[in-house]
């Protein structure tokens, strides 16, 4: 067993509760920008004074509507402004903040309304709420304008006493897990859970993101708990926030040009693959390629020693070229982002860094109030997902450095909501057991090899982590979603999806009838020589006993609606594997 910890900077008072950071900041300097919101195609500046007011008057309204203390308030919506405003004017009320989806289905809407045992929901579409709850739509008639002029009449007094209802121990809101692997639990994230992880990891883990003039797009599903801490640091420690959606999201990063981004793996990829798809349409894939390349070595030479002459010569040209014409279609100032989710890619994360754009990867999960450790702009290693951050501790369990990933600090939630076998069985002495596999290196720095109930074992007793061999994959530019499997089977096999935009361009670039679907090129020489080096790349990261044998396309891709991705883009694997037994048991056969 190894453990490593950090020791806390940042206390986080017994009295203290979520609102104290907009309140606090609103009194001392009221007309700072705090917040942008779209208009048009421009950003209109929200001071920290305008939007305590507009928080101020929405919790006036669920104080006169009779939200008491405690009660769950449910809050369903795309990421925008108001959800923001909606958040903080639940807690100023004393109330819980229950997210859910906006992409939810209705089952999985009732169930979370019903556990949760929510009062009110505020929603974007109030007709995906069952009947018997009281629904604030987000806009028009009844919305929380409207809300916000109900309430006109709580004195101040009353707001003063219901704001300070709340301390630090108490919950703040309860999110429910995405249920990759099983129906979703809640969970109980505190006050103190979300104040401390922002001050510790933001202020003094990862600084570099909150300096002078820094400014977040939000983009991310805001019932993903990661997402949610973004907002909350920003409030907390001073960025400047926006609230964008992925449709959007290249014409929102052009004209709000941020300085740091959170984001999945899998935008990031599409970022790559895009640019590489561009530059192949206009007959400049080599040099591309090349450019790419550059970057990589670039990158990998900053860990070992430095760029030779020759090394530097040529990123200065390419940064020329290619380089800086990326770095504007990401804004022209983004700096620093942040990856969570899932792995991301290590050459992936060298690209970006050998272009400019500076990629730390984290690890965290819903029941850590997202980050537990992470790396750091000054130390980071690819591959890993760094060291704890301050006011965190993690081991590993079992005799050596590898085993099961396990947790304790200040962003540790305390229980499930109303679940006390789940909660029971997620603790060891207080440590909270994550499902994941990994090792600690001597330095502290842990790196995930997978989850223990994805870990795949042959029928020959080879134990195979896919995420490894399923990031690899995903990198090329065809390739949506890899699954591997080979669970009690005699090899390792996989099934891949394509990615829709690349594969269009693909058939045009190769003479293919545009009408053509992935199943109608299912056996196309041309395709399967590109996903052969593909996953021939991916089987040189493996042993033998390990490498993937033989593949299938499916016919199209993965969505949420069909059960098979959370809203955050990971894949159900138990999901995929059922519906899909046909097509695995065809590559045994």
């Amino acid at each position: 067993m190894r453990e490593f910890r950090a020791p806390i900077e940042a206390e986080v008072p017994d009295s203290a509760n979520l609102t104290d950071a907009l309140y606090g900041r609103a009194a001392e300097r009221p007309g700072r920008i705090a917040l942008r919101r779209r208009s048009g195609r421009a950003w209109a500046a929200v001071t920290i004074g305008e939007f305590a007011a507009e928080v101020t008057a929405v919790a006036r309204g669920l104080v006169a509507a009779g939200i008491e203390p405690g009660d769950r308030v449910a809050l369903m919506s795309r990421t925008r402004y108001e959800w923001a405003v909606a958040d903080y004017a639940i807690w100023a009320a004393g109330g819980v903040t229950v997210p859910i989806y906006e992409t939810s289905s209705p089952s999985q809407v009732a169930w979370i309304l019903e556990d949760s045992g929510a009062s009110a929901v505020i929603a974007e579409s109030p007709g995906a709420v069952p009947e018997g709850y009281r629904v604030w739509p987000v806009d028009g008639a009844g919305g929380l304008a409207a809300l916000a002029a109900s309430g006109a009449d709580v004195p101040d007094a009353v707001m003063a006493g219901r704001r300070r209802s709340r301390v630090a121990s108490d919950t703040a809101t309860i999110v429910y897990t995405s249920g990759t692997t099983g129906r979703p639990k809640g969970c109980e994230l505190t006050h103190a859970n979300f104040i401390g992880t922002a001050r510790n990891v933001v202020l003094h883990g990862v600084p570099e993101i909150a300096g002078p003039g820094a400014s977040t797009l939000l983009f991310l599903p805001l019932a993903h708990v990661f997402a949610r801490l973004v907002q909350v640091a920003c409030i907390e420690c001073g960025m400047v926030l926006a609230h964008g959606d992925v449709p959007r999201l290249q014409e929102d990063l052009s004209t709000f040009r941020p300085t740091f981004l959170l984001a999945v793996p899998r935008v990031f990829e599409k970022v790559h693959n895009g640019a590489a798809q561009r530059a192949d349409d206009d007959g400049k894939g080599r040099i591309f390629a090349l450019a790419a390349g550059t970057a990589v070595a670039y990158s990998r030479s900053l860990d070992a020693g430095g760029p030779s002459l020759a090394l530097r010569a040529r990123h200065r040209v390419f940064d020329a070229l290619v380089y800086r014409r990326l770095r504007a279609a990401l804004g022209g100032r983004l700096r620093y982002a942040m990856s969570g989710g899932a792995g991301l890619n290590e050459r992936l994360g060298h690209f970006f860094r050998g272009i400019g754009v500076q990629i730390i990867e984290g690890y965290g999960l819903t029941e850590t109030t997202a980050p537990i450790l992470g790396n750091r702009f000054a130390d980071n290693r690819m591959g890993t997902v760094g060291r704890v951050f301050p006011g965190m501790a993690v081991r590993t369990a079992g005799d050596g450095a590898s085993g099961e990933v396990q947790v304790r600090g200040v962003s540790v939630f305390p229980s499930y909501w109303r679940n006390e076998a789940a909660t029971a069985g997620a603790f060891d002495g207080g440590w909270f057991r994550t499902g994941d596999v990994g090792s600690l290196d001597a330095a502290g720095r842990l790196t995930v090899t997978g989850r223990s109930k994805d870990i795949l074992v042959t029928a020959g007793g080879k134990n195979v982590a896919p995420g490894p061999l399923e990031d690899l994959l995903r990198v090329h530019p065809l390739v949506s979603q890899p699954v591997v499997v080979g669970d009690g089977r005699p090899y390792v096999a996989a099934l891949i999806t394509l990615d829709a935009e690349a594969l269009d361009a693909w058939k045009a670039r190769h003479g293919k009838d545009a009408a053509a679907t992935a199943a109608g090129l299912r056996d196309d020489p041309d395709l399967r020589a590109e996903l052969d080096a593909a996953v021939a790349e991916a089987n040189a990261s493996v042993s033998r006993a390990e490498q993937i044998k033989r593949y299938r396309v499916l016919d199209g891709d993965f969505t949420e609606g069909a059960g098979h991705l959370t809203p955050s883009l990971k894949v159900r694997r138990h999901a995929v594997i059922k519906d899909f037994a046909a097509e695995i048991d065809a590559l045994y056969s």
